[in-house]
């Protein structure tokens, strides 16, 4: 229990992200603002989960769940035992859509058990999260907010935070089917051939300038030829809602593994000749800032008892 037995909670709120952006597979994300919400009370004993909004009734709520499982993992690391816990999450990121909800569920959980653990989040909040999912370009962006580039070396995980320009409007179109990462991931080769290799790297360069710089340059910079033309059998729809807004001038990309459709177009307007049936759309605009974390205090003595912190990027 808190010091003093003081009924105490740690609310966590963790941006939802769009990956890969077209030619920067596993390598880039950014973050959304729209929110997850993890509220952690420290108990005497046991475990409840409770899950409102997206994913309610399908995902578990025992030791199975994955914010559960992460803020385990980093209580583990940082020699937290919490006796009993109860989670309440607000959902609000669409499950198996290609907006990052798993890696938003991992950092949820990492950061709380580092506030539990009475801890500011140190380098390795990052590569636990990341560890989730196997790649760090969702958790990365959920993490610190922004344009993130992420990669591995020696064993961890690392990203590192760029300024997304101003007049970057995303639109999400949220198809009304779901995708598995590990089915898609599945449809990839082992090899491909080195002038797509050659063509991919280079646009991810120019995404990296056209993102935080130039923007006119949208269009080019997220063609890719590396993975979404070997995941189209995967969600049909989507890759025409792709080819369609592409060939009306709009940069559109699969948003993660998808089936959603990340469209990055001026003032965030999208064609009316461009039928974007059987997809929702949702003008989000870019997370600047990354996850929170704060004590929420219930007994007058707990702002002296216990630390309060927020975590920015």
């Amino acid at each position: 229990m808190p010091p003093g037995g003081c009924r105490t909670a740690v609310r966590v709120r963790v941006p939802a992200s769009t990956a890969n952006l077209g030619p920067g597979f596993d390598a880039l994300g950014l973050a959304l603002a729209l929110y997850d919400e993890v509220e952690v009370t420290p108990v005497a004993s046991g475990l409840r989960v409770e899950v409102h909004g997206e994913g309610a009734g399908q995902v578990p709520t025992n030791e199975d769940h994955l914010v559960v499982r992460a803020l385990r993992t980093a209580c583990a690391r940082l020699g937290c035992r919490p006796e009993g816990l109860v989670l309440r999450c607000h959902n609000r990121i669409p499950h198996c859509r290609g907006l990052g909800s798993s890696a938003a569920a991992a950092v949820a959980g990492v950061l709380a058990g580092y506030a539990l653990a009475g801890m500011e989040p140190d380098g390795a909040a990052l590569d636990l999260a990341a560890g989730f999912d196997g790649h760090a370009d969702n958790a990365g962006a959920s993490l610190l907010g922004g344009l993130v580039i992420s990669w591995k070396q020696e064993g961890a995980f690392r990203a590192v935070r760029l300024e997304p320009h101003p007049e970057l409007a995303p639109v999400l179109l949220v198809s009304e089917e779901t995708s598995a990462t590990k089915v898609t991931r599945g449809l990839l080769p082992a090899e491909v051939p080195h002038a797509a290799a050659a063509f991919t790297a280079g646009r991810a360069a120019l995404l990296v300038h056209a993102l935080t710089v130039a923007p006119h340059l949208l269009l080019a910079a997220t063609e890719d030829r590396l993975h979404q033309p070997y995941r189209r059998e995967a969600y049909p729809a989507t890759a025409r809602l792709v080819a369609a807004l592409r060939a009306a001038g709009v940069p559109a990309t699969v948003s993660g593994a998808g089936p959603t459709v990340l469209a990055l177009s001026a003032g965030g307007e999208l064609p009316t000749v461009v039928d974007t049936a059987g997809f929702t759309r949702h003008r989000l605009d870019v997370a600047r800032d990354g996850a929170t974390s704060q004590w929420v205090m219930n007994h007058p003595s707990a702002a002296r008892l216990l630390p309060r912190w927020r975590r920015k990027r």
